[in-house]
């Protein structure tokens, strides 16, 4: 485990934790929730159920907006064990996003060096008892959280704990985000409780995962890109078409800031000619919230 946690180099070293002041806001309420989940629309909701085996290997479930209205969506999250991402805060709710970058300001001028030069966001609801299983963002994250309370679990970067091959499968979304996990990952997890208000920091591309304290949790997550970011992250779009093609590329973590830069170029053409199709884009839902039964998801339903 290295000081910085990554071997990627970037302004963030450590997990942190910051001030804001969108609960005071309302964003958070019941009423306000209940109205935005009324006019949200269907496309732009990820609706996930995780359940864990004894060794912690996660397997997904996702499931459909369904017919509930804002009120019943938002008593089914609360009720069961339903993690639920709304995208694309910043054209959806306007108000809560043009806050929130506020609130971005600041934590981002917390950082020497620290240029987002793009950024989106979703608003996190997820049910008292859900867990969010290892795995890594292909970007810069700052999570405001809201309501409820929520235990952060941050590992090192290194090839031991986020293998680079893993990396380029997510990049070029040929998986989710979930990581190969082993139990012994959890001696080198920075362990960090977050209360409404607070917002968390941690460095570009540690892998976590997240546990709910037994309330029902809204968080907004910001995630931003930088010019390192984005040519690492294209350099790990090439890497996976070259090795889906029976090359061995160099690591990224190895190459200069113009290897990237070439690699990130590379993959803009690679992209357009639709070089390696994403294997997520249809992923099948099997279920649709509902009030009333086991874990708050029901049979799905045309």
């Amino acid at each position: 485990m290295t000081d910085t946690r990554t071997r990627y180099s970037g302004p963030v070293k450590q997990a942190a934790v910051h001030s804001h002041s969108l609960v005071e806001q309302g964003f958070a309420s019941d009423e306000a929730l209940a109205a935005m989940l009324d006019r949200y629309p269907a496309e732009l909701f990820d609706i996930n159920l995780y359940d864990y085996d004894d060794e912690g290997q996660v397997s997904l479930r996702t499931g459909a907006r369904g017919k509930l209205d804002g009120a019943e969506l938002l008593a089914a999250i609360q009720q069961g064990r339903l993690w639920v991402n709304v995208r694309s805060i910043e054209t959806g709710w306007p108000e809560l996003w043009g806050a929130a970058m506020d609130a971005f300001g600041k934590v981002q001028g917390a950082y020497a060096g620290l240029r987002a030069v793009n950024s989106s966001g979703q608003l996190i609801l997820s049910s008292p008892k859900a867990r969010v299983p290892y795995h890594f963002d292909a970007a810069g994250v700052v999570l405001f959280h809201l309501r409820g309370r929520k235990r952060i679990f941050v590992y090192p970067g290194d090839e031991a704990h986020l293998a680079e091959t893993d990396m380029e499968q997510v990049v070029s979304r040929q998986t989710t985000e979930e990581l190969p996990y082993v139990r012994a990952f959890e001696a080198d997890a920075q362990v960090m409780d977050v209360e409404p208000g607070q917002a968390l920091t941690w460095p570009f591309y540690a892998p976590h995962r997240v546990e709910n304290l037994d309330r029902f949790c809204v968080s907004l997550s910001i995630e931003f890109q930088t010019w390192p970011t984005r040519f690492r992250n294209g350099a790990l779009f090439t890497n996976a078409v070259l090795r889906s093609r029976g090359a061995r590329p160099r690591m990224t973590d190895r190459m200069t800031t113009p290897e990237l830069a070439a690699r990130w170029a590379a993959s803009l053409a690679l992209k357009r000619a639709g070089a390696l199709k994403s294997r997520i884009a249809t992923f099948e839902r099997d279920f649709q919230p509902e009030l009333g039964v086991e874990d708050g998801a029901g049979a799905l339903r045309a």
